[in-house]
């Protein structure tokens, strides 16, 4: 195709510059104008034309949209004919009519389905569980004290409604000198000794003779050999926990626990928060379920163990500086051993469990007498000036004991003992926090068990009593209680000399038993009735029976 070249002239142009008057400015044009001729062409528009344009567009639209719309109508018609030709649907009048194939099947899934759910009860199941809460504590052991009916006071009424006048009130006196705040704390009970009277049952109440028999039990037995890991860890699996298992023994918290030796029946001891001790025998007759609860001091009980050779005897000490004796056979909380304030620990210096080592918050010890009349020590010494948390006397040495104190565990030998400065044996590092406790092994004494706040549970070796004695084992351990549960304390199984029991602040809620190498033997737990944190721990000294004592008051017992 041939194409047409057009020549274009060349315009010289001039840089504009200041117009004179009278003269016309230079305009460049192409050389089509300049052929033609003509002017500029200029357009007029007006509404009008405007107007009728946008009609026309609009026009022209609606007829292509109609145009597509019949279009897509048909289409779907015959979409639709061809599809009802083909359906499987059934034209019946069971109220499906109308539904497609797959439709149909997913209602018939899902009939099968309801029907398969309750054929096995699940749905109820799941009702229940909608309506389940958490589960009651047991309302076994003491009794809820009965509300007292309040007398409801006639309204008030104001003086204005009365019509009367308003009394005329003068200002009392502005207080002169320097005031001062009494603390206000439970008394402490008096020297000397105190009745054993029961304070759930009523007043001039007796103890249950079945109690002093129950105690005077002759427990002493030959010796068993240990059972291996393997059939230790079968018997605490047969040991389990039931309704009639758990009771409220103590009001308030509970501090220490301890098995009485008998093996006919359970009986158990605990000490609470504000001075009460409370006994609880498995299946008795007697007080609240077998409860009895007594007074003896008025704070924290933090020890407490009944004595080996005089099974009547249960020793209990306090934060209000008092140690006592509950002699069963006499009914008399004796008076063993009286401070003003701050002890916390004790133990058995002797076979006989006659003469005792007592430690007091600020880092004394004690060395009492039970025979020597009086409430008063031997001897005192001065051992640790922060801390003193935890005394434990060697099983077969009766001279040696530990002493957890801040951060280190002291071994020390009565024998060498001073006022001040005394010398320890041997000593237990690598703690790098406040320690809670510390126990020597219940058969050879080869052993010490610590608990410390840094997370850490560690067994030491003290079968040399070498001058540091070296670190076996340490165990991971979540120790951090807060302030409202009793510290968490690692204790050894009497009847198995490598293994201990400590509570656990996972969840759900356990009680953990672990051998001396660290490996976890067995986890005692029950989601129905075990449901809190059993900080004071203990097993029976002849029995496969495990104690648990938690905040509110309550005893857990685990047996087979």
């Amino acid at each position: 195709m041939a194409t047409e070249v057009m020549k274009h002239e060349a315009v010289e142009i001039t840089p504009p510059g200041p117009e004179e008057p009278g003269t016309e400015r230079a305009v460049r044009r192409s050389a089509r104008q300049k052929k033609g001729v003509l002017g500029p062409k200029r357009l007029n528009y007006t509404n009008k034309d405007n107007s009728a344009k946008k009609r026309k567009r609009a026009t022209l639209k609606e007829k292509i949209h109609d145009e597509e719309k019949s279009q897509t109508e048909s289409k779907i018609k015959k979409e639709d004919s061809s599809d009802v030709e083909n359906s499987d649907v059934e034209h019946t009048s069971n109220g499906y009519g109308g539904l497609s194939a797959y439709e149909l099947e997913r209602l018939e899934n899902i009939r099968q389905n309801q029907a398969f759910l309750s054929s096995i009860n699940l749905l109820e199941a799941t009702e229940d569980l909608k309506q389940s809460v958490r589960p009651k504590p047991s309302q076994r052991g003491l009794m809820r004290s009965k509300a007292t009916v309040r007398e409801v006071p006639p309204p008030r009424k104001s003086l204005r409604l009365q019509n009367k006048e308003a009394e005329t009130l003068t200002l009392p006196p502005e207080p002169r000198g320097v005031l001062t705040y009494e603390y206000s704390q439970p008394s402490k009970k008096p020297p000397g000794p105190l009745p054993v009277v029961p304070v759930n049952m009523e007043e001039g109440s007796r103890l249950p003779p079945q109690l002093l028999e129950l105690c005077s039990e002759d427990s002493t037995k030959e010796e068993k050999m240990e059972p291996d890991l393997k059939e230790y860890r079968s018997a605490l699996k047969t040991m389990r926990i039931t309704g009639d298992r758990v009771a409220k023994v103590v009001k308030d918290r509970i501090f220490s626990a301890a098995f009485h030796p008998c093996t006919s029946s359970l009986l158990i001891a605990t000490g609470d928060k504000w001075g009460r001790v409370g006994l609880w025998n498995l299946g008795g007759g007697w007080g609240d379920d077998g409860v009895l609860l007594f007074e003896p001091h008025t704070r924290p009980v933090s020890c407490m163990a009944f004595s080996r050779t005089h099974p009547t005897h249960l020793l209990s000490l306090s934060y209000d500086g008092s140690l006592r004796c509950m002699d069963v056979e006499k009914a008399l909380f004796d008076d063993v051993y009286d401070i003003e304030d701050g002890l916390k620990t004790f133990d058995f210096l002797s076979h006989d469990c006659m003469t005792l080592v007592v430690g007091h918050w600020n880092g004394y010890v004690a060395i009492v007498d039970r025979r020597t009349p009086g409430n008063s020590h031997e001897s005192l010494h001065t051992l640790d000036p922060k801390s003193l948390r935890c005394v434990s006397v060697h099983p077969l040495h009766k001279q040696y004991f530990a002493v957890a104190e801040s951060k280190v565990v002291s071994i020390y030998d009565s024998r060498c003992l001073k006022k001040t400065k005394s010398q320890a044996v041997s000593q237990l590092h690598g703690h790098s926090l406040s320690i809670s406790s510390a126990y020597f092994s219940p058969s050879t004494g080869n052993r010490v068990l610590t608990s410390c706040m840094d997370n850490k549970i560690r067994i030491y070796d003290t079968s040399a009593m070498t001058t540091t004695a070296p670190l076996l084992t340490s165990i991971r351990h979540d120790m951090h209680t807060g302030r409202w549960l009793t510290k968490l304390s690692a204790v050894w199984d009497p009847k198995q000399e490598d293994c201990f029991v400590v509570g656990s602040m996972e969840r759900p809620r356990r009680v953990q038993v672990f051998h001396e190498s660290g490996q976890l033997q067995h986890a005692f737990r029950d989601d129905d009735h075990l449901s809190t944190v059993l900080s004071v721990t203990a097993f029976h000294p002849t029995r496969n029976a495990l104690l648990g004592g938690n905040a509110s008051g309550r005893l857990h017992v685990f047996t087979d």
